[in-house]
């Protein structure tokens, strides 16, 4: 009978504990409420507590992600004496915790003890931006009591940990000697909300109605419209990006604005609003101190930017993660383009926040004694891993026609090296899809689609304009983008001859132009900075190829165009080099069943003899000493050794399994 009841209590809890994943996604996936992954949720029986483990997000959590605890050790922690000194009481209750912990390879969160405080078996805490606008107050209290009476818990501001812990612990025990029973809602200044209830559907009902409450009493709507990105951001943010990198690793910049955004950045008058944070989290994420500049050229925001960068560095130690720029946004500056991205999250989320208080009284930031203890706060030091070690680690990659063939592949390759990925192609379709694959295998890097005519010097632009948007600047280019038809002088037209030298070689002119721009200033801000322009060329730029003309003396005049710019940008610390692959028979320009290469040369009778694609296919892998074709991996090869060496500028290397060797 005993082992029947254990049986059934299991099965109880591990239904329970499916809906509390189910919540926690519910809510980790709506930005509304969860910003950074903040946030934890828990379900408890009569012995056991699973509350979210460190280090797992609610937006994709599994039954895994939940750290199990032992309540009978939890309960110790409220009831025992620990040091009078915060440090040593801090690391004494962190201690049982770890030891209440039946999980040893999911660790609980600091505020574990708050979820066990309360009886409900279900507890969602969470940071919404809404109803942070009210704990963030100057009104917080009073507007609490008038808009929800004596229903909610309202608790002052206190350190995180253990601290807040007893401070919350006390509370709740006072509220139920006033009232009989516990709170449903505790609502913590500066911080965020708890509910506890006895299912999820109570829980979803009292977040809508809190929410609700709170939005009836928004004086004046967020205004959320997106703002175009000033074209001065590619003569501002590369530079930016090497001030910020001088003496260290080469930083990721991320630039975002909005209508919101450009109030806050109007003018140090409104940006003192968003001057300090409202809560540990904006610490955590974004630092306690941010750079506000406002000057009304490049040159002169440079000049201020760089001379607030330096005092800031003077004073605290470390970099800034957050700068506004009027005219130009919110810059983050990160690690890696993952962390940019969360920074950007944040501190657009704290001017949120700052807006709907504007309903409350007005903005409360935290005080300077509250700063001081989180930034001295070990719990939350391990919050951003450190950088990764790839070869091209969070180098800045344009890659030209990288939505199929040798640059999908080039970019695949560089992309697990560590490597941000701009794939810029006509084909939005495929070239949306090959993202949305190289970001399934990023890490800390990115890849972002930009849609790219390579013959079109304003679209040129604008994908420069998006790259430096999206991570700071640009360290390679690799110009892969090209077409062939093939034909002799018979067949072939005066349209098809301008079209391909229009895509292989005059793109590479317009792409080297935009992009040596760009490389120049990076250069200008730091001297031990590198760019590279790298041509996927072929191995018909270096030797004639019979019925094939057009393409091949595009590509003969793409390496007289390499050597030629090599010797003009050497003295920029920018090199100038191309890639001479072989045949890729297995992409869609040789393969491709309605027009490829192979269909292409069986047509055109280049290859003698030949009847079937097969007979052309084996025609050309029998020019190769080594009997094979190029794959995208072997270019990606011969890209990294280009960029990695600083002696080689102006070459043409050829990866041709020996078809064609260098004299």
């Amino acid at each position: 009978m005993r082992s029947l009841l254990v049986v059934q209590k299991l099965v109880y809890s591990m239904k329970e504990l499916k809906q509390l994943v189910e919540i926690s996604r519910k809510y980790g996936q709506d930005s509304r409420f969860v910003i950074a992954g903040g946030g934890n949720t828990s379900f408890k029986d009569s012995t056991r507590l699973w509350v979210k483990a460190s280090g797992h997000a609610l937006a994709t959590i599994t039954e895994d992600g939940f750290a199990v605890l032992d309540r009978a050790g939890l309960d110790l922690i409220a009831t025992k004496e620990y040091s009078a000194n915060a440090a040593e009481s801090e690391a004494q209750a962190t201690a049982d915790l770890m030891a209440a912990c039946i999980t040893k390879d999911r660790k609980p969160s600091v505020e574990t003890s708050l979820h066990n405080a309360l009886s409900a078996p279900f507890v969602i805490h969470l940071h919404p931006t809404i109803i942070n606008g009210l704990t963030s107050s100057m009104d917080v209290e009073a507007s609490t009591a008038r808009l929800f009476g004596d229903k909610v818990l309202y608790v002052p501001y206190s350190d995180p940990g253990y601290a807040l812990f007893k401070k919350v612990s006390i509370a709740v025990a006072e509220y139920v000697a006033k009232n009989g029973c516990e709170p449903e809602i505790i609502l913590l200044q500066n911080h965020g909300i708890f509910v506890g209830a006895e299912s999820v559907e109570q829980v979803e009902a009292i977040y809508d109605r809190v929410v609700a409450t709170i939005e009836s009493n928004i004086v004046t709507p967020l205004p959320e419209e997106a703002a175009e990105i000033s074209d001065m951001v590619t003569e501002v943010v590369p530079a930016l990006r090497m001030i910020l990198s001088r003496g260290g690793e080469v930083k990721t910049l991320k630039v975002a604005n909005s209508r919101l955004i450009e109030w806050y950045a109007q003018s140090e008058e409104h940006f003192a609003a968003v001057a300090a944070p409202f809560s540990p989290d904006s610490i955590i994420y974004c630092n306690s101190k941010y750079i506000y500049v406002a000057a009304d050229t490049p040159t002169a925001i440079l000049e201020q930017a760089e001379q607030k960068i330096n005092n800031y560095r003077a004073a605290y130690g470390y970099d800034p993660k957050v700068i506004l720029i009027k005219g130009i946004g919110l810059v983050s500056v990160g690690r890696n383009a993952k962390e940019c991205g969360i920074i950007e999250d944040v501190y657009t989320d704290m001017m949120k926040i700052a807006w709907y208080a504007q309903s409350f009284g007005g903005e409360h930031p935290m005080t300077a004694e509250q700063i001081v203890f989180v930034d001295n706060w070990e719990a939350h030091k391990p919050k951003f891993k450190t950088a990764g070690t790839g070869r091209v680690e969070n180098k800045i990659f344009i890659i030209t026609g990288a939505a199929q063939g040798f640059g999908e592949g080039i970019a695949k390759s560089l992309i697990r090296h560590g490597a941000n990925i701009v794939v810029a192609d006509l084909n939005e379709q495929t070239g949306s899809k090959t993202t949305a694959e190289l970001n399934a295998i990023a890490s800390g890097n990115k890849a972002v689609f930009a849609k790219c005519n390579v013959a079109d010097m304003e679209s040129l632009k604008a994908l420069i304009k998006s790259t430096v948007a999206a991570f700071g600047g640009l360290d390679v280019f690799v110009s892969n983008a090209g077409i062939a038809r093939t034909g002799g002088l018979d067949s072939m037209t005066p349209e098809q001859f301008e079209l391909i030298a229009k895509i292989n070689y005059n793109g590479f002119f317009f792409c080297t132009k935009v992009a040596s721009d760009v490389m120049k200033l990076q250069n200008r801000y730091c001297n031990e900075n590198w760019g590279d322009i790298i041509q996927i060329n072929s191995k018909s730029g270096l030797r004639g190829s019979k019925a094939n003309f057009a393409y091949a003396g595009s590509k003969f005049g793409g390496i007289g165009l390499v050597q030629s710019f090599a010797l003009e940008l050497a003295p920029y610390r920018i090199k100038v080099n191309a890639v001479c692959p072989g045949n890729f028979y297995d992409g869609p320009l040789w393969s491709d069943p309605e027009n490829g290469l192979f269909l292409q040369f069986l047509k055109a009778g280049k290859v003698p003899g030949a009847k079937t694609v097969e007979d052309v296919r084996e025609y050309y892998l029998a020019q190769a000493p080594m009997h094979k074709g190029c794959a995208p991996e072997d270019v990606c090869k011969a890209v990294l050794y280009l960029i990695e060496q600083t002696c080689e500028t102006g070459q043409a290397l050829p990866i041709s399994g020996g078809q064609v060797m260098l004299n």
